[in-house]
């Protein structure tokens, strides 16, 4: 027996290391064919501060080649009007208040965070085998059992909140208003005499105070050194600036020292960061396999004048429910999506992840609620109508405040309590928009369709009735 045997061996052998190649090939074709994805997401930008979205005074090549590449949303909706609760959404694919993160933004004494047992972006992709990165402004959590490396990110490098916010209680902050940043543009050394904003690497602080002059620069450079260490498997960065959000700040060597420019001098240096990762896309043959999503987390904070964007043709910005506070400006290019080509259906942040699980067949957790939907066809061209039929609009405290079905959109705005009150608050102004023919949301229609006002307003606490029952709790710190 064993004389007849032994001669077979060796080809056995030959077979099985053959399939163990051909296995392994097979796995490493399927890696090579997922798409990589990489998400832009500014601080505080403006629906008009973008040449392609209509920008008259700032300049920026570098992004308007995404529009001119791929594909332009003119009705691309953040959750709210505020930082932390727009990137719980972006990342959840949940309205803010479905996972807790709904009341206004977290500040360096906050104790409470993104719960690590939400499936984010991050996750979905890094259960594929992506690598993952978040490189830039966090804001769902300064604690460790919070930050990027315990949702899905592989590794972070950024500043935790907001670039305004000092370590470790938020003291001791200069003057603010559109004054106080000239005095602060003037002196460019004052982002390491006036701030002590951290600076993290994974869970660690590794500078105080970040050099903010510098932070959209190291940023972008560590997302090209992550595509390049990756760039032969699937990757995910998340490329959060904390710009222009302010103080604002520059290299000096391309600082306009006039502060009456410093915003249109902060988004083209953006623009031309975003150039250089472009750039390196190109020359390792992963443009067409990659996509490449810019938008940013709520309006412009009007009320810091030329520290701050333009809405444009839209109406009011940071903070609020109109337009202008959460429509935002959105590019996409990617494999698939067609050069050159416009979309105005509604769509949003909370439609990404749900929209990425399409792209790469795979299924959500099943165990989870989430208000995201798939909209790949809208990505893709393919269809011409979005699956999303309404939008609700929550204050940037988490109060439900809106909603938008169709073409119209509906605010019931309640008057802000005044401590000590004694007498009835005044009943809520009501607006009614007609979106299609009014994007400035100039014309109030309320009286005209009381019909309309009293349908939407029961559809939006419905809404906002099921998100209550079944919301999630975020993460808390003990003590």
């Amino acid at each position: 027996m064993t004389s007849r045997t032994a001669p077979d061996q060796p080809r056995n052998q030959l077979l099985f290391s053959i399939l163990l190649a051909t296995l392994a090939l097979a796995a490493s074709l399927a890696q090579a064919a997922k798409p990589n994805f990489i998400i832009i997401f500014t601080d505080d930008q403006g629906y008009g501060d973008l040449s392609c979205f209509g920008s008259k005074t700032i300049k920026t090549p570098n992004i308007d080649r995404l529009a001119a590449e791929g594909r332009k949303f003119t009705s691309f909706m953040v959750a709210s009007p505020v930082c932390t609760p727009s990137r719980a959404a972006l990342l959840t694919a949940c309205y803010p208040k479905r996972v807790g993160m709904h009341q206004h933004v977290l500040f360096p004494a906050s104790k409470k965070g993104l719960n690590p047992d939400e499936h984010t972006i991050a996750d979905h992709l890094k259960s594929q085998g992506y690598a993952t990165a978040c490189f830039g402004k966090w804001h769902l959590g300064h604690h460790p059992e919070v930050l990027p490396t315990s949702n899905g990110f592989d590794t972070y490098y950024g500043i935790p909140y907001s670039n305004d916010m000092n370590h470790p209680d938020n003291k001791g902050k200069p003057k603010g208003g559109a004054d106080g940043m000239d005095i602060l543009w003037n002196d460019p050394e004052s982002t390491l005499t006036k701030w002590k904003t951290p600076l993290f690497e994974d869970e660690k602080i590794v500078e105080l105070p970040v050099d903010q002059r510098t932070v959209t620069r190291r940023c972008t450079q560590k997302a090209i050194d992550f595509v390049k260490a990756h760039r032969d498997e699937p990757f995910f960065v998340y490329l959060p600036h904390s710009m222009p959000h302010i103080p604002l700040y520059v290299p000096d060597e391309v600082r306009d020292p006039d502060p009456k420019n410093a915003y249109i001098n902060t988004i083209e240096h953006i623009d031309s960061e975003v150039g250089r990762l472009l750039g390196v896309l190109d020359e390792l043959k992963l443009t067409e396999n990659t996509f490449v999503i810019y938008t940013t987390d709520n309006g412009p904070w009007l009320s810091f004048k030329h520290h701050g964007g333009s809405a444009g043709p839209l109406r009011e910005g940071k903070g609020t429910t109109f337009e202008g506070g959460q429509r935002v400006p959105c590019l996409m290019r990617g494999p698939g999506i067609p050069a050159g080509t416009v979309c105005d259906e509604l769509t949003g942040t909370i439609d990404v992840l749900p929209t990425i699980a399409a792209i790469t067949d795979t299924p959500l957790p099943s165990g989870k609620k989430i208000d995201g939907l798939d909209v790949s066809g809208l990505w893709m061209g393919t269809t011409e109508k979005s699956p999303r039929k309404e939008f609700v609009h929550y204050t940037s405290q988490g109060n439900l405040e809106g909603i938008r079905q169709g073409d119209w959109k509906l605010l019931v705005k309640k008057p802000r309590a005044r401590r000590n009150q004694r007498v009835d608050p005044e009943p809520p102004q009501i607006f009614l928009f007609d979106l299609s023919k009014d994007m400035g949301e100039q014309n109030n229609l309320a009286e005209a369709h009381p019909e309309v006002v009293t349908a939407l307003r029961e559809r939006m606490e419905v809404l906002d009735g099921e998100i209550t029952e079944h919301a999630r709790a975020p993460w808390r710190k003990d003590g």
